[in-house]
């Protein structure tokens, strides 16, 4: 993403896990967000234009921010899981995150962030991490596949945005998915799933929209 990024191999309970750090200018930083990607049978990567823009609205925010890649996808070992595997990963990428990374002040912030079949992983391990607890301050649903995948129900203070004219996820099985928990749904007119020529509003709305 800059000259500055940090590309590593992080060892998982079962995967070698390749991932990419970007610190904010600002230090200390204010916490760590922990970022999925797209799917990786369709050319998802961690280095995709939308995971990439969530990042930098968190650098923006003060945020260390972390990117992984799926199984399979660059470095990372293994085969594509359907969601549950990934999980598992994104969950080991998440305590190692926590244990290295997270400024050692009383004020450590976890975010979680995901875009399409990233959103969907996000959404499992946003429960997991639940049922660990593991406090997750707040969760950011970007384009997020309901229509593909089962979706979990998430907090009530989760992000969701997506784009009123995506073809590859309809708003409706977003709308769906987000009414009976009372989740509501910011809705960018005119905009397709991968964002082309909105990015940066959609950097800007990340920033506008999280508590400081």
């Amino acid at each position: 993403m800059n000259p500055k990024t940090q590309r590593l191999i992080w060892e998982g309970r079962s995967q070698s896990i390749e991932v990419a750090i970007d610190r904010p200018d600002t230090q200390p930083a204010v916490g760590v967000v922990v970022i999925a990607h797209p799917h990786p049978l369709f050319g998802g990567t961690m280095d995709n234009k939308v995971v990439q823009t969530i990042a930098r609205a968190f650098l923006h925010l003060g945020f260390i921010t972390v990117r992984s890649n799926f199984r399979g996808v660059g470095q990372t070992s293994g085969k594509h899981d359907h969601g549950m595997g990934e999980t598992d990963d994104k969950f080991d990428v998440v305590m190692h995150a926590v244990q290295t990374l997270l400024p050692t002040t009383s004020q450590q912030r976890l975010a979680l962030a995901g875009f399409s079949f990233g959103a969907f992983v996000s959404s499992l391990l946003a429960q997991r991490l639940l049922e660990s607890n593991v406090t997750v301050e707040k969760l950011v649903l970007v384009g997020t596949a309901c229509s593909r995948f089962d979706v979990a129900e998430v907090p009530a203070n989760t992000l969701v945005i997506h784009g009123e004219t995506d073809d590859t996820v309809p708003l409706k099985s977003v709308f769906d998915w987000a009414k009976p928990q009372d989740l509501p749904v910011v809705v960018l007119p005119g905009v397709e799933h991968f964002f082309h020529g909105k990015l940066t509003q959609l950097k800007d709305l990340i920033v506008r929209m999280y508590p400081l």
